[in-house]
């Protein structure tokens, strides 16, 4: 067996470097050499090395320094499971500071399945430049949208899956651009978005789906993911593929093996250090099932599950393992980049905990396995955005009910909260929430956004998601936040 370990590109500005390592191995009965392993990883020195097998924190060392070291480190192979290099000791403290004062006005812009952005249509564009002009001017066109609007912080989804909008060294290209895995688009999308929302005022922050790789198992998928083997960045479904599962009818990493937690983390990394943005966002995709297709890691909770009380409780450890990772990566990075998450709005029914709201939903902490509440109150996040998709006459759910439980959470901490609201629902029939249909839905929108702009601790709201502000539904809403919001 041998190890070749390759620079792929050195940083000397950012004062930081990337490396890959090959591992490779004569194949039975032959002596044909294959890939077996590739890690590609970017490392910010003083911060962490992020490596396939092991890791090594690196203070103030050479670049070839830590490349040596990593080599050593990824030559001893152990199934020991390798200690948090990045937990912090006592959690990050949040502090609120002057540039934050303005109540956010957000939307977010998804990019997955192309439901936002990019066109669909520019996928079958005549030409790559034909492409990458349609690309940008219905960006350009939607900025200018929001700008008019009165938006003025854009939370743009760069990692929908196990690929990226960005031009990463650890990640393929996303297929969302030009219909490809891992096809370069001609241009960084993220960094587009970072000029014209800059130059118009707006702040945007990079929102991060941390464990998906995939939107659906089926056999095209996995042939496409397959084919990145031979490309440079190869998708994390061929590299490790002992760390992806399926959940909910889609390829996802596990989140409670230790070497996922950190390779997430250093994607994270990779775009603070290399790009001006303003924020860092998780969505509410955390443990992600349906009854029909669970999570297996029925494994990885032997190995390393060990002294927990329940698989629950574990579960719960790891995905805030994940949140105090980032957290104190980003902020030995940037701590001018804020980082928040965007849960479901209910964090426990208070029918099974009395801490809880007095709801009857689908609670974050009990089918996600993600705490919260207790993200916030250990100060690890900079804001949270729950999102509250109900009208204040869904008993089950009160808007008004999770909006004051959410506040008096974030009350006595340095975590900002801002409320997601569900304009995709406003002008949709409902049997449920037939509030959202009355009067083209302002009625019930005007008393979200009095109470988001009215009650103490709530400092801004996020709309979800912009493509329904072009829907012929949406009409009269998108008037009434114009009048409200607008220039």
């Amino acid at each position: 067996m041998s190890l070749v370990l390759h620079v792929t590109r050195t940083d000397n500005r950012q004062n930081a470097f990337y490396f890959s390592l090959h591992r490779s191995a004569a194949c039975p009965g032959g002596g044909i050499i294959r890939q077996c392993d590739f890690s590609s990883v970017y490392m910010p020195t003083g911060v962490m090395i992020i490596a396939s097998r092991r890791l090594l924190s690196v203070t103030c060392m050479t670049r070839l320094g830590a490349v040596a070291a990593a080599v050593l480190l990824l030559v001893t192979c152990t199934s020991k499971a390798p200690k948090s290099l990045v937990t912090a000791s006592k959690p990050p403290v949040t502090q609120k500071s002057a540039k934050n004062q303005q109540p956010v006005r957000g939307v977010w812009i998804t990019t997955v399945s192309r439901l936002d952005w990019p066109p669909v249509g520019s996928i079958i564009a005549s030409s790559p430049e034909s492409r990458i002009s349609q690309q940008k001017l219905a960006l350009i066109a939607k900025l200018d949208n929001l700008q008019r609007l009165g938006i003025n912080t854009i939370f743009f989804q760069v990692k929908p899956d196990g690929t990226a909008l960005w031009d990463s060294h650890i990640l393929p290209w996303s297929d969302m651009l030009t219909g490809k895995i891992g096809e370069n688009p001609g241009y960084d999308p993220l960094q587009f978005m970072l000029d014209e929302a800059h130059k118009r005022g707006m702040k945007v922050h990079a929102w991060f789906n941390p464990y998906r790789v995939s939107v659906n198992t089926k056999p095209a998928t996995i042939a496409e993911l397959n084919h990145t083997l031979t490309q440079v960045p190869a998708s994390v479904f061929v590299l490790h593929r002992n760390w992806i599962r399926t959940a909910s009818d889609r390829f996802v990493l596990d989140p409670g093996i230790p070497e996922v937690r950190d390779w997430i983390t250093s994607i994270v990394a990779e775009v603070v250090q290399n790009y001006p943005i303003d924020g860092v966002q998780f969505d509410d995709y955390f443990y992600t099932e349906t009854p029909g297709s669970t999570l297996n890691d029925n494994q990885t909770y032997q190995r390393y599950g060990q002294g927990y009380a329940s698989k629950a409780d574990w579960r719960r450890h790891n995905t805030q393992q994940l949140i105090a990772q980032v957290s104190q990566t980003i902020k030995k990075l940037n701590p001018q980049v804020e980082f928040g998450v965007s849960p479901a709005g209910v964090w426990r029914n208070r029918s099974h905990d009395p801490a809880g709201s007095d709801t009857r939903g689908a609670a974050a902490y009990d089918e996600s396995y993600a705490d919260t509440r207790s993200w916030v109150q250990q100060g690890l996040l900079d804001y949270i955005a729950p999102q509250l998709y109900w009208p204040f006459a869904r008993d089950a759910a009160r808007y008004d009910v999770l909006a004051k439980w959410w506040a008096d959470v974030v009350k006595p901490t340095h975590t900002r909260l801002y409320i997601g609201v569900a304009l995709y629902k406003v002008g949709e029939p409902s049997k449920n929430e037939p509030d959202w249909i009355v009067d083209g839905g302002v009625p019930e929108l005007k008393k979200q956004i009095d109470l988001n702009e009215t009650t103490p601790g709530i400092q801004g709201t996020i709309l979800f998601r912009e493509n329904n502000l072009n829907q012929p539904q949406t009409q009269q809403a998108v008037q009434y936040l114009q009048q409200r919001w607008g220039s």
